[in-house]
């Protein structure tokens, strides 16, 4: 295959790589959404929707390996292969917490929810997907210098996390009828911790293709994690 035309799958793997990615971030968008209206309908549709999302990396992932199979890349075109095969798995996954939030709303009763819990989880989304997006923005652009930055944002997210479990361990604490409510809510918010956790390994494999170097990047500037360092 000449360099230009094997340039072209490149590029098309990226690109359709790039739509998962508006897929997932959409999924997720809309989930969260529709948790906040207990939009039962919408969640449904959300939930049965994510199969197009799972379809997409499987067309993304048997091109890859067709590309590594037939042309056998080497240095950076293979490190590149090889993130894009990593980062749909990450996307994939993302997707995944979008379909677990709209099955939450279908366990949850009709009874009034506390509106501070949906400003933060609202925010956790906000955050995470910003994130999300950036980090597709920096592999694409091969920025390892941004895609070190990004993980860092982690903390506020995980700071919302804390102050939803805290608000809902003191509702369980005053209502015990509250809580397999309060656990369905706290599920949705690990949800929202757990994509920001994997927009960090997607920034890892940026680093990983500009560098040639696979290592964990730091997400917290908590004093006990610099304590066990």
């Amino acid at each position: 295959m000449p360099r230009e035309t094997f340039e072209r799958e490149l590029h098309k793997l990226q690109d359709d790589m790039l739509l998962m990615g508006s897929m997932v971030e959409q999924a997720v968008r809309e989930a969260v959404e529709a948790l906040q209206r207990r939009d039962l309908e919408s969640a449904r549709r959300i939930y049965l929707g994510d199969q197009h999302i799972n379809e997409k990396r499987y067309d993304v992932e048997r091109n890859c390996l067709a590309i590594i199979a037939t042309q056998q890349p080497m240095a950076r075109d293979l490190r590149f292969l090889a993130a894009i095969l990593e980062i749909i798995t990450e996307l994939e996954r993302i997707g995944d917490y979008a379909k677990g939030i709209c099955k939450i709303i279908l366990l949850l009763s009709d009874e009034e929810l506390d509106p501070n819990i949906f400003a933060d989880l609202q925010l956790m989304s906000d955050l995470g997907l910003g994130m999300l997006s950036r980090a597709l923005d920096a592999f694409v652009a091969i920025d390892a210098d941004t895609a070190r930055q990004i993980p860092t944002e982690d903390d506020q997210v995980d700071a919302l996390y804390n102050r939803i479990y805290r608000n809902l361990m003191n509702e369980m604490s005053r209502n015990p009828a509250s809580i397999d409510r309060a656990n369905h809510l706290l599920w949705a918010a690990h949800n929202l911790e757990r994509m920001a956790d994997r927009v960090t390994n997607i920034c890892e494999r940026t680093v990983y293709v500009a560098t040639g170097q696979m290592k964990e990047l730091d997400t917290s500037d908590d004093e006990i994690f610099r304590w066990f360092k």
